[in-house]
């Protein structure tokens, strides 16, 4: 084979590992909020007074995990 031909078998399969890197970081986000999601609603079912402060905190958590996932997406389909 042609050094042209092994190139591109060798890009077409850095494509296909990076869609599984990216998918995988999306799964581990969703498993990351949902269990921030329900260990807030845990929380406040233990203390309602604290309400505010754990929606609050939960939320800007999932907006890191968000943050965090999209980076790694990203990351994946570079070169």
């Amino acid at each position: 084979m042609s050094l042209a031909l092994l190139q591109e078998a060798a890009a077409l399969d850095l494509g296909s590992i990076a869609a599984i890197g990216a998918g995988l970081a999306a799964i581990g986000a969703g498993v990351g909020i949902g269990k921030i999601g329900g260990s807030a609603m845990e929380a406040m079912a233990r203390q309602p007074e604290m309400h505010g402060k754990i929606q609050s905190s939960a939320l800007i958590l999932a907006a890191f995990v968000e943050a965090v996932a999209l980076f790694a997406v990203v990351v994946s389909f570079l070169k």
